[in-house]
């Protein structure tokens, strides 16, 4: 006979993964009678209900649940940034290419040293091995040291410049067989070793950077790991397809049409896999994008630029457009000009960018004082340095802007910052968005480039950007729209600092 059982002698303990979905319940009942007649702890019963069963003999769901298991980060897809599987789908593409074509171009390094030659020497073969080598080992530790700083602000340029380096040098080994056994030969495949060693810098170090976008529990570790698996199974896959493809093709022609059209598809698969990645720091090109995209809708600056306010004079802080990351990576170029002063009007309709020029941030006081632009070294001779201090004596930065053509119709500017000991990136990111600011107020003026006109802009759009604490909440904004405003992108070199 069924004991009564209360609502209050209940209790469900309902279990879910890392990713927050139920996988079962257990459900604690308390007989009450024997609670009442019993004085020892009285006994219940524990009922479990499983979301994980299946109600058919065989399910694909287990199967699948497995690879998720052993193949993506434990807590998919909350664990990872959104842009993730679009990520992971073009680099395995793009891996198992690789895989094909290395094959290739293995093959026709062997044949340059002499593999089936009787005359062949071991011991050249492997002189020539250790030249590649130590070419190798000394371009990686040029290449680091030249841009090391830049890796992590523009990973995505690196890692698409990664398989660049690596597919020039497949190109070069497939080359050598057909160069005269000598210097020559040496020179080719030296050249393919010192390319595939800056590919190894290039793409190791823009991929952790990634690894660390994508990663959202702090579980980069994890993420790195389950990434080596899939790599594994992908070249795997790739050697076993790849086998069966160098046995059937020999001739020469055949070679070169299947490995340029695997190195083709391997830079389509990469270009496709960064374009995806949405990243969430302000480097210099993101920063052009956002800013000026925010400093557009903002009719109070409007007013100051000389443009149409629109029919509202009045505006809140909501009417503000705040570009996305997803919004702004459409309009990111993976190759661009370093440093470049970019102005982006959007529209309904399409997006124009002008070129107004190029900044350097955190320059040393000798680059400030001295001037980079052509033709004006004069220019920087009579900057009143005392009154662009004092302009300047509330701000962690020192902004000035110099002509860099002397074409009256469209002058581009160049903007050199100072940083002050103790900035941090919030007064990195002002520094950079006063400088376009700066720069697209000159370049609409018609009223000439004297130091006092250029001072007078500085100083305006300085006031502008500081009344009602505007950019503070610009950055409020951008960060309630995704952008993580603590990431230091905006320096792509060792910077210097000043005190004043």
């Amino acid at each position: 006979m069924a004991s009564h059982i209360s609502e209050t002698n209940r209790l469900t303990f309902r279990e879910t993964d890392e990713a927050g979905n139920p996988t079962a319940s257990y459900i604690y009942s308390r007989d009450v009678a024997s609670s009442i007649t019993s004085s020892k702890t009285p006994a219940g019963r524990v009922d479990v209900i499983s979301y994980s069963s299946s109600t058919s003999s065989w399910s694909a769901k287990p199967l699948f649940s497995s690879l998720s298991d052993v193949f993506l980060p434990s807590g998919y897809p909350q664990s990872v940034s959104d842009d993730y599987l679009r990520y992971q789908i073009f680099d395995s593409l793009q891996a198992f290419c690789s895989s094909i074509a290395g094959l290739l171009s293995s093959r026709a390094v062997l044949q340059g040293v002499g593999v089936g030659n009787a005359n062949a020497s071991p011991t050249s073969a492997l002189l020539l091995h250790i030249l590649q080598d130590i070419s190798g080992r000394i371009a990686t530790i040029f290449f680091a040291h030249r841009v090391g700083t830049a890796l992590e602000p523009e990973c995505k340029t690196y890692r698409l410049a990664a398989d660049v380096f690596n597919d020039i040098a497949m190109i070069l080994d497939c080359l050598s067989p057909g160069v005269p056994a000598g210097a020559a030969r040496v020179v080719v495949l030296s050249t393919a070793g010192v390319l595939r060693a800056l590919c190894g810098v290039a793409g190791g170090s823009s991929k952790a950077s990634l690894s660390a976008h994508f990663a959202k529990w702090g579980n980069l570790a994890e993420l790195n790991a389950k990434d080596s698996s899939q790599e594994t199974v992908i070249s795997l896959f790739g050697m076993l397809v790849g086998s069966v493809v160098i046995s059937h093709i020999t001739s020469f022609s055949t070679t070169w049409l299947l490995l340029l059209i695997l190195l083709a598809l391997h830079l389509s698969m990469n270009y496709a896999a960064v374009r995806a990645v949405q990243m969430t720091s302000l480097n210099r090109q993101r920063a052009n994008i956002a800013f000026s995209a925010l400093l557009d809708s903002d009719q109070s600056l409007a007013l100051y630029l000389d443009l149409d306010p629109g029919p509202t004079p009045t505006q809140t802080e909501k009417e503000w457009k705040f570009l996305t990351p997803a919004q702004v990576s459409k309009h990111e170029r993976i190759f661009h000009r370093d440093g470049a002063l970019q102005w982006t009007q959007h529209s309904s309709t399409h997006t124009v960018t002008h070129h107004i020029g190029s900044a350097q941030i955190g320059v040393s006081m000798s680059a400030f004082l001295g001037g980079s632009a052509s033709g004006t070294t004069s220019f920087q001779r009579t900057l009143p340095l005392e009154r662009v201090a004092t302009v300047f004596a509330d701000e962690f930065y020192i902004l000035f802007l110099v002509p860099l053509s002397a074409a009256e119709d469209n002058v581009k500017w160049n903007a050199s910052i100072l940083l002050k000991r103790g900035c941090v990136v919030e007064h990195q990111l002002k520094a950079w968005a006063h400088a376009l600011l700066a720069a697209r107020v000159l370049a609409r003026l018609t009223t000439g480039s004297s130091v006092d006109a250029v001072l007078a802009v500085v100083e305006g759009t300085l006031h502008l950007l500081n009344t009602d604490a505007r950019f503070e909440r610009y950055l409020t904004g951008l960060s309630g729209v995704g952008w993580d405003v603590d990431i230091a992108a905006l320096e792509t070199r060792g910077g210097r600092r000043i005190d004043v």
